[in-house]
């Protein structure tokens, strides 16, 4: 027999999270998501399955009031969905999963699950979007063998297109936080009301998680300067042999830094011997082009009142508990 409650006190989470969830990769760390959970401030809906008293799965939910489903902790949104990547369900073994998923309300969309493990009866499991990956391993940590993979006549664009940079005078920066501030600039020049950072709350999270990796040396910030101007800046974190670059900006009067920058990530991988560059989803007219390895990740929902018809009773609780 199989109980699954409820938890929704983020103490109580905290320490759920920090005893069970697998610290593999960036987004797995609790300060990340708690950057995110201190900005949106939505409702925590922690699944915990028991059996026997003893722990057997954990589903990690928040109540999203603004969009009136649940989706994965901590609930962060861009465009009405959630951002961070790599979320999961625990389970001891299929019962496990089966008796999570049998708990989930009616309203939820659990965006970016990673592939493997259970899928439960009934789930409507769908792609969600596809990652993107670098692993150096794959070519001896040698950046030339990688560049081996692309056709002579692309090399030859490629070469040209950072020649044309390099001629104007090309030099990196590393880990200044001041070009962090430029990198929303940027960002939100080129991308306007698409940018992740035209939401507060979104801008106001990322920076408290760019405080949180450098007070933790884990922060890497890459900036691209073409005849001494900021032509690009990129922001990342390395964990667990994976460096993860979650956010980047390019000035649009610098044509080719983006593959300047993005060259110069994998090369340096190369050299730290890294597992892995995780270029998150979004394949943005590139990733291909650059034979990345792709990572698809998964989405499970039940949306049978999602266009607001209605909402739960105990969803109405969680707003009254939390407002």
């Amino acid at each position: 027999m199989i109980d699954v409650g409820v938890s929704s006190d983020l103490g109580e989470i905290r320490r759920l999270w920090q005893r069970h969830w697998p610290q593999t990769g960036l987004f797995d760390l609790w300060p990340v998501r708690a950057s995110f959970q201190r900005q949106f401030q939505h409702a925590p809906h922690f699944l915990v399955a028991q059996r026997q008293g003893v722990f057997c799965g954990l589903l990690a939910l928040s109540w999203i009031a603004e969009e009136r489903y649940f989706g994965h902790f901590p609930g962060e949104l861009w465009h009405g969905k959630t951002w961070i990547e790599q979320n999961r369900v625990l389970a001891a073994d299929e019962p496990a999963f089966e008796a999570l998923w049998e708990a989930v309300p009616d309203v939820a969309q659990i965006r970016y699950l990673c592939p493997g493990g259970y899928l439960p009866a009934g789930a409507s499991v769908t792609l969600d979007e596809v990652g993107y990956l670098f692993r150096p391993p794959q070519y001896g940590y040698d950046f030339n063998v990688y560049m081996g993979q692309f056709s002579g006549k692309s090399r030859k664009k490629i070469r040209c297109e950072v020649d044309r940079l390099h001629a104007r005078g090309v030099s990196f920066r590393y880990d200044c936080l001041n070009d962090v501030d430029q990198l929303f600039r940027l960002n939100l020049k080129a991308f306007r009301e698409d940018s992740y950072f035209s939401d507060p709350r979104f801008l106001s999270a990322f920076e408290d998680l760019v405080k949180w990796l450098h007070s933790n040396h884990l922060l890497r910030v890459t900036a691209a300067l073409v005849g001494g101007e900021l032509a690009a800046v990129d922001v990342g974190a390395v964990w667990n042999g994976t460096y993860t670059v979650v956010a980047g900006g390019t000035c649009g009067d610098f044509p080719g830094v983006a593959k300047l920058i993005n060259f110069h990530h994998l090369e340096w991988a190369c050299r730290q011997r890294l597992r892995e560059v995780d270029f998150l989803c979004g394949e943005f007219n590139w990733k291909n082009r650059f034979h990345l390895t792709p990572r698809p990740l998964y989405k499970m929902s039940k949306l049978i009142a999602i266009d607001g018809a209605r909402t739960p009773d105990f969803a109405s609780d969680l707003i009254c508990a939390t407002g």
